[in-house]
């Protein structure tokens, strides 16, 4: 992949790009080999990779400059900012998003924030696009609301300019700090969520609610999750911080009991709506903390997923499972460091099997699916 920005220095966020594709995809996987080199993997399942650019179906744009010359992208370490709307990892249509917003944000008045300063209104610009049908989602990052009857007032133009935007919200962020989003959304448009597709599977797309970034990568991922787990006997599964229920949903049969778990009403109000939409009576998805919800029961099921975030299961969910022993564990990981921790925590288990994702070409990072058996 070819990106003007590297070559000029301006930015280092792909630091991989150097090297040829094979090449990163050698490196990752034996930087997972020697993570796991203390436990005898039964299988290495083939790594997945996918497009080495325009894959990402999400951008988050700092906003800086000024409120006639907006620039939408980064701040350096120096806090100099960087525009990255011509970054090679988005796909062509964000590229007339970015063009329109940037003469939409004078008309509005949304004065970019000045971190130094402490002044301004606009801090992020987060877009969002489903696959399913090009759908867009906008949401606006503002320190309050002083600007939002401007930016209500000047949003009709915006919409009728592109059509792709089907969800635009505004969110309140008033701290001073590096945060992306705070607790407050407020709806633009009467629709709030993006239909996505993977597998036939329906998954929501929704504020405050994680989502992957790689959408023909994330397919792969929990399609090789649903084949795992249908090749096994199990009637009743936990799914632990199970986001928008994307492993669940797709590992589930209509016979089988599923608990999904997720700290997020959001997410859980979308997995909910995925649920009905496959027409799964035996799904129950709850907003609550995963190691609480787990360690509070008295039983586990033969089968617990955990795709947890980048810090992973921890010493206590871990030792849980190690004395409840469900037959089966599926952890799906971002970070191999803190699974590998985590699979040394687990007593009494083998690794049956693991793949790589390679869900972030150019960089070091990669996502990891392993299938723990009880021993």
């Amino acid at each position: 992949m070819h990106c003007a920005l590297y070559d000029a220095g301006r930015c280092r966020s792909c630091s991989w790009i150097e090297q040829p594709m094979a090449t990163q995809l050698t490196a990752k996987m034996n930087d997972l080999s020697q993570l796991l080199a203390g436990h005898a993997v039964g299988e290495w399942a083939e790594p997945v990779s996918g497009p080495e650019e325009a894959f990402r179906n999400k951008a988050k744009m700092v906003v800086s400059g000024s409120v006639e010359k907006p620039l939408l992208g980064m701040l350096h370490r120096d806090g100099s900012p960087q525009d990255l709307t011509a970054c090679p990892l988005y796909p062509a249509p964000f590229y007339a998003v970015f063009a329109a917003l940037k003469p939409f944000i004078a008309r509005a008045g949304l004065t970019p924030y000045n971190v130094h300063r402490k002044r301004g209104e606009l801090k992020y610009l987060l877009l969002t696009q489903s696959t399913l049908d090009g759908g867009m989602m906008l949401r606006f990052v503002l320190r309050s609301e002083t600007k939002l009857e401007q930016l209500r007032a000047a949003l009709p133009e915006l919409q009728a300019q592109l059509p792709r935007l089907k969800v635009i919200s505004v969110n309140i962020q008033p701290v001073h700090m590096a945060i992306m989003e705070g607790e407050k959304e407020i709806w633009l448009t009467e629709q709030q969520a993006l239909e996505e597709r993977f597998n036939g599977v329906p998954l929501w797309i929704r504020p405050q609610s994680f989502f992957q970034t790689n959408p023909m990568v994330a397919g792969k991922l929990y399609a090789a999750a649903r084949d795992w787990v249908r090749a096994l006997p199990v009637n009743h599964m936990w799914d632990l911080f199970c986001g928008v229920g994307g492993f669940g949903l797709h590992c589930a049969t209509p016979e089988m009991t599923l608990t999904g778990i997720e700290i997020a009403p959001e997410a859980i109000a979308c997995a909910t709506r995925s649920a009905e939409m496959l027409g799964l009576k035996k799904v129950h998805f709850q907003a609550l903390d995963s190691t609480q919800f787990a360690t509070g029961q008295g039983s586990v099921p033969e089968l617990v997923v955990v795709n947890p975030p980048r810090r992973g299961i921890g010493i206590e969910l871990c030792d849980y499972l190690s004395r409840m022993s469900p037959s089966f564990i599926l952890y799906s990981s971002c970070n191999a460091q803190t699974m590998a921790k985590d699979i040394s925590a687990l007593a009494g288990y083998r690794v049956a099997r693991v793949q790589l994702f390679d869900m972030f070409p150019h960089t070091a990072h990669y996502e990891v699916l392993t299938l723990l058996v009880r021993e």
